[in-house]
């Protein structure tokens, strides 16, 4: 039932209750008994509907067993106690309605973001169209003020962009020409015209929500076993309660027992902390996929980072080249003409700086294989090209040379990552390139182990010297380099055989296996890529180690406040039966220290909406 018609019902019953008392006062006893069965029907409507509702679907719910204990009230005569209880249940259900409407303000926000029409391109005239109705392809203009309403790459103009909707990061960044967009980024100032690529549920923004919705309709392991628990509970407090009637011989204490024994606030203090939690991750930038993820990142203990892409910042640079036979520029080329055919960041790095050093790119990779962890083959122009790492270049027989190694380890050590290409069976070059460590990731890391990390660990598939390099820089404490996709796997799960709960944050693109083997795989989600939204358990939307931090800090408090809600419940259930049974508490007393129980654990979920917990970044 809506909240308003609740709402209604429950000021309505709550004026008769306000008449009977002034009946009572001015000595209309009669009248005042009419009263409380008006009040006492009219309050109790909605209640029956929704225990019959119920009942034909056999699930013995708390609207039934107030049902109860109102007819048994009504049939001793006890209007008062009926038309309390009824009053007081009502009012609990629409304070519960009101306080839930709070605890899921960041995903409603999230929704609120979300543009009605578009400005559209078309033939030089301007038109405004409803978001629905956006294709791909579309040219879509945005202006000062405006929500972007697609993902797409802009195609002309310059604009401040504020992305905190979909990263969770506040502040404005610097868009041009050929920088991507999300939707539901806010243009602050300027204007930019943007080819469509994603539109409509496809984008970034409404996969976001859709993620969070799941999440929140989800449940974690401790409130499947209080739902199966509740399924057992319930109808057994019925049985009790014609128990206590048979040991005492008291109708009142019965139809009491009944009321106050129902599990209300033991059955919605877990989910509630959990839409709290999983709606402030979301408006943070992290995304949570529901309940379990939650209960299982609280329990981490081991946290595995890949290195390229998750500690480093993702925007490698090539910083030298050697040429051992032949033209550089041609070599580069060749090189950049392969691994247009590669996901690697490594790849698009080579490709990059033959663009900026204006080298046209027109041959086409043929027979391209992909080697995960080591590099590519493939044939361009009838030559035959290998590019990757040392472990590649040699199993395709071709040998990196006495010299070549030492330049290139003096170059690893350095904090390079050096790539090899060898054309036609003969080592050619090879390229230095680095990433720089983000400048977020010591205070990350910092925050981790003062959380309850004990063990962080780096994985990658680059040379030892870098490695050792970035996990000197940062305080690891395990190192392990050159290691292949499913090698990270099988490591990963080593570590779970011996004990421990494990955390792998990797860039979601040759991390997957590792990924999907850890308890909780993290993906850095570089405004939601497909592989990092399908397979990690959680998705930092902005690519920032501290929103980790916050997740890891989130996911602990949040299973604090599960436990805090499931002790209130379970006390005031406890305090409340003792009562009962040693004749302290009656009918409408009960139900109102119920209902109270029941709007504390939600007040204390919504505490959960204020939770703050990244780590403070010194730059």
């Amino acid at each position: 039932m809506q909240t308003k018609t609740i709402h209604v019902i429950t000021l309505l019953a709550g004026i008769l209750l306000l008449l009977a008392g002034v009946l009572e006062i001015s000595g209309a006893v009669s009248w005042r008994q009419g009263v409380l069965l008006a009040a006492t029907v009219i309050a109790a409507a909605p209640i029956v509907a929704k225990a019959f509702r119920a009942a034909v679907m056999r699930i013995v719910t708390i609207e039934l067993l107030v049902t109860l204990a109102v007819a048994g009230a009504v049939y001793l005569g006890e209007y008062v106690e009926s038309a309390a209880v009824t009053f007081l249940f009502l009012l609990g259900a629409w304070l519960e309605s009101r306080s839930l409407t709070k605890t899921r303000n960041s995903l409603q926000s999230l929704i609120a973001l979300v543009p009605a029409t578009a400005t559209v391109i078309h033939e030089g005239s301007t038109a405004s169209v409803p978001v629905d109705q956006l294709q791909q392809g579309d040219r879509v203009r945005i202006r000062s003020g405006e929500r972007i309403a697609v993902d797409g790459t802009i195609a002309s103009g310059q604009a401040a962009i504020d992305e905190a909707a979909v990263t969770g990061e506040p502040g404005l960044t610097m868009k041009s020409a050929g920088d991507k967009v999300y939707s539901g980024a806010l243009l602050d100032n300027g204007s930019i015209d943007v080819i469509a690529e994603r539109v409509g549920e496809e984008t970034t923004f409404a996969r976001m929500i859709q993620l969070v919705e799941e999440a929140q309709e989800s449940g974690s392991r401790t409130q499947k076993f209080i739902d199966r628990f509740a399924a057992i509970y319930t109808p057994a407090t019925v049985l009790l309660s014609l128990l206590v009637y048979v040991l005492t011989g008291k109708p009142e204490m019965a139809l009491t027992f009944l009321v106050i024994a129902c599990p209300g606030a033991l059955i919605i203090g877990v989910p509630v902390s959990l839409v709290s939690g999983i709606g402030n991750g979301a408006k943070n930038g992290v995304l949570i996929k529901g309940g379990e993820a939650m209960e299982l990142l609280s329990r981490i203990d081991t946290v595995v980072f890949d290195k390229t892409g998750t500690l480093t910042q993702g925007r490698p640079e090539v910083r030298a080249v050697r040429i051992f036979e032949g033209e550089e520029n041609d070599v580069l080329r060749l090189a950049a003409e392969a691994e247009t055919a590669s996901e690697h960041p490594l790849g698009y790095t080579v490709v990059q700086e033959a663009l900026r050093r204006g080298i046209q790119l027109t041959g086409q990779p043929e027979q391209v294989e992909v080697v995960k962890g080591g590099g590519m083959r493939a044939v361009i122009s009838g030559q035959q090209i290998v590019i990757g790492s040392r472990k590649l270049l040699e199993t395709s027989g071709i040998g990196i040379g006495k010299e070549p190694d030492e330049e290139a380890v003096e170059l690893e050590k350095l904090g390079n990552t050096v790539v090899f290409i060898g054309i036609q069976g003969r080592l050619t070059g090879m390229f230095a390139i680095a990433d720089p460590i983000r400048e977020e990731a010591a205070a990350a890391i910092r925050h981790l182990r003062r959380s309850g990390v004990t063990r962080i660990i780096l994985l990658t598939g680059d040379n030892r010297h870098a490695a050792q390099l970035v996990g000197d820089q940062l305080g690891l404490d395990e190192i392990h380099a050159q290691m292949l996709p499913e090698q990270k796997a099988a490591f990963i799960q080593s570590l779970r055989s011996a004990g421990h709960r494990v955390a792998m944050a990797g860039d979601g693109i040759n991390d997957a296996p590792a990924l999907a083997t850890a308890d909780i795989g993290l993906a850095m989600g570089e405004g939601g890529t497909d592989i990092a939204m399908e397979t990690a358990d959680i998705v930092l939307m902005a690519d920032r180690l501290d929103q980790f931090a916050h997740a890891y800090g989130l996911a602990k408090a949040t299973v604090r406040n599960m436990k805090q809600n499931l002790t209130l419940a379970l006390g005031t259930a406890l305090l409340l039966i003792s009562g009962v049974l040693f004749g302290h508490v009656l009918l409408a007393g009960g139900m109102l220290v119920h209902e109270l129980s029941v709007l504390a654990v939600i007040l204390n979920a919504i505490r959960l909406n204020r939770f703050r917990g990244r780590a403070t970044v010194t730059t």
